[in-house]
């Protein structure tokens, strides 16, 4: 068999100390130790606006008057720096501090960017917002959860867009900042006018305040059956994991560091690890107006047909798309992969014939594969916490933990809880101490909620991959204990390229159900023509006779009642961000979705819905 090979690519941590506690508890280490780090952010930001201060930093397709997205507009570190300086004066200004914060109600943009290291110099914490919230919520509950968690003293607005959700949410005292457009019944402050508040020693003396305990900003979590918490993100969090990121992946530092991205910074994907990672190692970041959606992934093709990044990061579904589109598109395939040393991915499983599919257009193309990276992390960990140590990654693989984290295994009835220490996790939840109480063991670990188990269990070293959610697990009415990580991932391995994402069925029944939310694919599948209803769709002969084939196949493999999907339905309505069911980057809550989907799981297990597919072997 030959073995594949991968354009070169170092790991930092390839080796690990593993130590026994109590019976049923183990402890992990790197035994890379973790070296000195910044203690600000905008340390580093000083530091490149000095030693390259024309670099570009950030940059933007500008907004035609049609609508259209033209040339890329770049801001230099120079630039970011003083701008940056005059913002914090202007919030020094108005005496904002951690108990009345700024709260940014927009997507990702220069003027986003400016706002957020603005408030770093000041040691103002910012609150990037998820933009649904306030552009697709009907009912604002989650912006209206934010703003009395964090009373903010002052709100941003990139425009008009959000005068719905402002005058719904905000208070008319509150001062309102917007870049353009206007807010009807009240008055705005522009952004210009925020940027060009004259600096005093003030800012300097700011500065010098701040220091690895100042809090730089709250990040909501996505929230399951409850609302949203604030995690507490401060300078020594932010900075120790960049440091872990920068040792478990040398590739940041070994050349110049480009990225083009869309993840939104409301997210600690986005935000925390790819926004922090360009300020921490001088690189410039292309802000993708496009998403992994069927309207907007063409801008994302386009930015990456124009624009190498150097490693490159997304969600499976973004991959999916890329992986499609470079089976013909000749330019995208030269432009991408001709400088990017590493692609990673998070926020679910990636399927193996996405897997494949890239792997063949790398081979095409220039010869060799691209290291797939992937690992564990978490709001609350900065996120970056487990990282892969070799490039033969398989679906469901994390490995090893970055320098400085500390691993506590922990059995939980049979599963294996992963547990967190170290300096890149949260002090806790903003204004909620008992959720902060709950989330830390009485040894000071967080407690992540995910469940693993060894790659190899006579090889520490290659480290752990993932066995699930604990709290997404279920026993059936036999009291056989459902594990739902792993075999979601085989559905929607199985399931590929039509199946977007599933929820499992069965607590305390009999059998294993499956609610599958489709991809678009399925609309080319039906035959039908793209403005028939999704639930037409759904309900046409090829796509249910495709359903089948794929519980059939599920079946054949299924070694028990456990693991084999014994029913499955196909969702037409697809999850709300108002009722919890998926974020913004695209996760499902499993949890939300079957609370709040509790008739048709009913119904489902009931044999009342139309066009269960169930196993035909």
């Amino acid at each position: 068999m030959t073995v594949p090979q991968f354009r070169p690519l170092q790991f930092g941590v390839t080796r690990v100390s593993l130590r026994d506690g109590a019976p049923g508890t183990h402890y992990m280490t790197a035994e890379q130790a973790l070296q000195p780090f910044a203690e600000r952010m905008t340390d580093r930001l000083q530091h490149w606006a000095k030693t390259r201060p024309q670099h570009s930093f950030m940059a933007r397709r500008s907004k035609m008057a049609d609508g259209t997205l033209g040339e890329w507009q770049h801001i230099s570190y120079a630039h970011a720096w003083q701008t940056a300086r005059n913002i914090a004066q202007g919030l020094i200004d108005r005496g904002l501090n951690a108990e009345r914060p700024v709260v940014i109600l927009s997507e990702n943009s220069l003027e986003h960017a400016l706002l957020a290291l603005g408030a770093m110099l000041a040691g103002v914490p910012f609150v990037p917002t998820s933009p649904p919230y306030s552009l697709v919520s009907v009912d604002y509950d989650k912006l209206k959860h934010v703003l009395k968690t964090v009373t903010p003293g002052l709100v941003f607005a990139s425009d008009a867009r959000y005068a719905k959700a402002i005058a719904a949410t905000v208070d008319a005292s509150m001062e309102v900042v917007l870049v353009e457009g206007e807010l009807e019944g009240r008055p705005v402050t522009r952004f210009a006018q925020l940027c060009a508040t004259p600096e005093t020693p003030a800012v300097d003396a700011a500065i010098a305040a701040t220091g690895p305990d100042t809090i730089v900003k709250f990040l909501f979590t996505s929230g399951s059956t409850k609302m949203p918490k604030a995690v507490i993100n401060t300078q020594r969090m932010w900075c120790a994991n960049q440091q872990q990121m920068a040792q478990s992946m040398p590739v940041l530092a070994e050349k110049e560091l480009v990225l083009v991205d869309w993840l939104p910074w409301n997210h600690t994907f986005g935000g925390n690890h790819n926004f922090g990672m360009v300020v921490y190692h001088g690189g410039t970041l292309y802000i993708d107006d496009g998403k992994p959606t069927p309207a907007l992934i063409g801008e994302t093709l386009r930015n990456l047909r124009e624009i190498a990044p150097t490693v490159y990061f997304n969600v499976p579904t973004g991959f999916e798309a890329i992986a499609n589109a470079m089976k013909t598109d000749d330019l995208l395939r030269k432009t991408l992969l001709s400088r990017v040393q590493m692609f990673f991915y998070a926020g679910a499983a990636l399927a193996q014939p996405i897997w494949d599919s890239l792997y063949a257009s790398q081979e095409r193309e220039i010869g060799q594969r691209i290291v797939m990276g992937t690992g564990l992390g978490m709001t609350e960990s900065g996120p970056f916490g487990i990282f892969v140590t070799n490039p033969f990654v398989q679906a469901g693989d994390l490995g090893v933990p970055t320098p400085g984290l500390e691993l506590k295994l922990v059995d939980m009835q049979g599963k294996t809880e992963v547990r967190y220490r170290g300096p890149n996790i949260t002090p806790g939840y903003w204004r909620n101490a008992q959720e902060t109480a709950d989330a830390f063991d009485e040894e000071g670990f967080f407690k992540t909620g995910d469940a693993v188990k060894w790659i190899d269990e006579t090889d520490v070293h290659l480290g752990l991959k993932f066995d699930g959610r604990i709290a997404e697990d279920f026993k059936l009415a036999t009291g056989t204990f459902v594990s739902v990580g792993p075999l979601r991932a085989k559905i929607i391995a199985a399931g590929a390229p039509y199946v977007q994402d599933a929820v499992l069925t069965g607590l305390n029944l009999k059998e294993v159900g499956a609610m599958i939310f489709p991809t678009p694919a399925v609309r080319a599948l039906s035959g039908l023509g793209a403005e028939a209803p999704l639930a037409d769709v759904l309900a046409s002969p090829a796509v249910q006779a495709k359903f089948q084939e794929i519980v059939n196949t599920l079946a054949k493999t299924a070694t028990g009642s456990a693991n084999r999907i014994a029913r499955l339905c196909l969702l037409s309505e697809p999850p709300t961000i108002d009722k919890g069911e998926i974020t913004d980057k695209g996760s499902i809550n499993q949890r939300a979705v079957l609370s709040h989907r509790a008739d048709t799981v009913a119904a489902l297990h009931g044999d009342t819905l139309h066009f269960i597919v169930k196993p035909q072997v």
